[in-house]
């Protein structure tokens, strides 16, 4: 089992910055991926950013240019740096894990963007 801790939410005016953190309770064995995914209200979950274990990264299109994802192995911790936040930006956040091919997730954090 891995328990994940997301830090960072809250929120910030329209073009203004926030930083998540996502801690995991252990060190991560295996090729992992991590990524964090958001969900709107009354919308689908969806990709924003993901980093795999070999270091490829890929965006969701609508944060291209404004987020940018990083991991720190010895900390068992994934960033996510958001710049340029725009009301559409607005949702619950969660960071996912997949070690040995399961994944888990966080509890969310809310990000709130107001124009």
């Amino acid at each position: 089992q891995v328990q994940l801790v997301e830090s960072g939410g809250g929120l910030v005016q329209a073009g203004g910055s926030l930083r998540l953190s996502c801690a995991a309770s252990r060190r991560l064995y295996g090729i992992n991926d991590m990524g964090y995914y958001r969900q709107a209200p009354g919308q689908q979950r969806e990709l924003v950013a993901r980093i795999s274990g070999s270091g490829v990264i890929n965006y969701g299109n609508s944060v291209k240019g404004r987020f940018t994802i990083s991991r720190d192995n010895n900390k068992n911790t994934l960033y996510l740096q958001m710049n340029s936040l725009k009301p559409e930006d607005t949702a619950v956040y969660y960071c996912k894990v997949k070690e040995y091919g399961v994944d888990y997730w966080g509890e969310g954090t809310l990000v709130t963007v107001s124009s």
